[in-house]
């Protein structure tokens, strides 16, 4: 038996998007200026992060459907399995971006081009790491 799983955000993204209509199909690095936001009590763990620096950025797609397990690729229409996809739509709507960080306020990085709804979870962030 698989134990439960709990994820607790630690702080949320604020994009330009209200409504899912509008959210772009993936990440841009040249779209609109995002913010994740941290919760405060999170703000020591921004320690050593860097204006430039790319990050990986994890958030919760909420509005996702999850009981989708295929769908047609927007790419080349072909079916295939939400795990060979870049869909929101899978049994764990979790969103992956990797962005340069424009700028660290407090305790608020700036990214830009981000695919998500205003107001959507952020899981967390790490530092990118290179495939070479």
């Amino acid at each position: 038996m698989t134990p439960q799983t709990t994820l607790k955000p630690i702080g949320e993204i604020v994009t330009p998007y209200k409504v899912l209509a509008d959210c772009p199909r993936n990440i841009d690095p040249n779209g609109p200026p995002c913010e994740l936001v941290l919760r405060g009590d999170l703000r020591d763990g921004l320690l050593g992060l860097a204006t430039g620096q790319r990050i990986l950025i994890l958030y919760w797609l909420e509005h996702a459907e999850r009981s989708v397990l295929r769908q047609n690729s927007r790419r080349t229409g072909e079916l295939a399995g939400v795990f060979a996809l870049r869909t929101p739509n899978r049994p764990n709507p979790i969103g992956v971006a990797v962005l340069p960080i424009e700028q660290i306020i407090d305790s608020v990085i700036t990214v830009r081009g981000l695919d998500c709804l205003d107001g959507t979870p952020l899981l967390d962030i790490k530092p990118a790491m290179s495939g070479e």
